[in-house]
């Protein structure tokens, strides 16, 4: 295998980047009140500690996933934002979608809670695979 070099602060903003999308994602101007209907979460039931918590986690799982997408946009050689999209598209649809999809089957859960969750990490995955490939 061949020596990577990544630029961490490309990692780094993937992350930032994914964090704030989910911020706006799940706020009451896009999906927030319908998330909140199907998992049965109401405003009083929210904790800020299991808040903070949540936030912490996200940004770390978006940390991991940006540098993992780093991995697979320099392994391809991909050099520009739409073979990079690309990429975070068909990583999406690999280890986003089509595992959550039987996950949600099984479970019995809406099929608008996987469209708002999935579809989150759809566009997450396809701005960060393009910003990865131009910012090498």
């Amino acid at each position: 295998m061949h020596e990577l070099h990544f630029n961490h602060w490309a990692i780094l903003v993937s992350a930032v980047i994914q964090w704030l999308l989910g911020a706006v994602w799940y706020s009451p101007a896009l999906f927030a009140k319908p998330w909140a209907a199907v998992v049965g979460i109401s405003k009083d039931t929210s904790k800020t500690s299991s808040m903070v918590m949540g936030m912490i986690a996200s940004f770390i799982g978006s940390l991991v996933t940006s540098f993992v997408l780093a991995h697979v946009v320099l392994w391809s050689g991909a050099q520009t934002f739409a073979i990079g999209s690309a990429i975070g598209l068909i990583m999406w649809m690999g280890f986003v979608a089509a595992p959550l999809w039987a996950s949600y089957i099984y479970e019995g859960r809406p099929a608008k809670l996987f469209a708002i969750n999935t579809g989150y990490w759809l566009v997450a995955c396809v701005i960060s695979g393009g910003l990865l490939a131009v910012w090498r």
